[in-house]
């Protein structure tokens, strides 16, 4: 099962781009993020065409999460535990049937955090704590997992371009990476990094400076998986040539192959 994930940077402005990338690529599962559009605008039919299930929680011009599956979208659920009062449409998951355990996969949209000085950078830390003990709850319940996503952190030097240019950005503060590493450390896996070891392997490129012919990337979408995830984690890429696309988002698909 191909499961891939891309923050699309408004799916009506990259409609075109996504389905040509679906017809190409064939994954089973999509997480996309930054949909920015409603629940009812949002473009179902587009996907259903080519044989996708859609979830969607989204919001008016700003973030806005949503799934597409092959298989069924079985119990849905959206919006991060921990706030009631986050009216923010940054998480969805559901349950995918598989041959062997279903897998919950989970699209999510971390805040990015700057300006640190502001209401931002708090708000982020916050929803990172949330995304941990969520993380915790579901691995009490052993369920099988992928939580797939926009994450808005650079993990570690090897993960951007010039470090010193980033070390106060709130995409790369000791503090966001501290919350990730709480995160990765209960038992989840970065899919990517298994699999690609090697430095400056990059998901996005800013569109400003001419950041991708330099190629001046940050890695910071990611697929974290359950330890029962990972015991089936076959393949795990980036397609990247996605951003050299006409009118493309500034990130790119992520993806990874769970066995059956």
């Amino acid at each position: 099962m191909k499961i891939a994930s891309w923050n699309v940077n408004s799916i009506k402005a990259r409609l075109a781009n996504v389905v040509d990338w679906l017809k190409q690529a064939e994954p089973d599962v999509v997480c996309l993020q930054e949909i920015k559009t409603v629940d009812e605008t949002f473009p179902s039919e587009a996907f259903e065409d080519l044989g996708y299930n859609v979830a969607v929680h989204g919001q008016k011009a700003y973030n806005g999460v949503a799934l597409l599956s092959k298989r069924p979208l079985e119990d849905v659920r959206r919006g991060l535990p921990g706030d009631r009062q986050d009216d923010q449409a940054r998480f969805i998951d559901a349950l995918i049937p598989t041959d062997r355990a279903p897998v919950r996969v989970a699209s999510l949209y971390l805040p990015n955090g700057n300006p640190r000085d502001s209401e931002k950078f708090p708000y982020k830390l916050k929803w990172m704590d949330r995304l941990i003990a969520h993380a915790k709850s579901l691995l009490e319940q052993e369920e099988e997992f992928v939580l797939a996503g926009d994450y808005n952190v650079i993990p570690t030097s090897d993960d951007v371009y010039d470090a010193k240019a980033w070390a106060d950005d709130a995409l790369f503060v000791y503090e966001t990476r501290a919350k990730f590493y709480t995160l990765s450390h209960l038992g989840l896996t970065d899919a990517f990094r298994v699999r690609h070891a090697e430095p400056h392997l990059y998901t996005f490129w800013d569109y400003q400076r001419g950041a991708w012919p330099k190629d001046h990337g940050l890695r910071i979408d990611h697929l974290l998986l359950s330890p029962q995830a990972t015991d089936r984690l076959g393949d795990c890429d980036v397609d990247a040539y996605v951003r050299g696309w006409q009118k493309p988002s500034d990130h790119v698909p992520i993806w990874c192959v769970l066995d059956e």
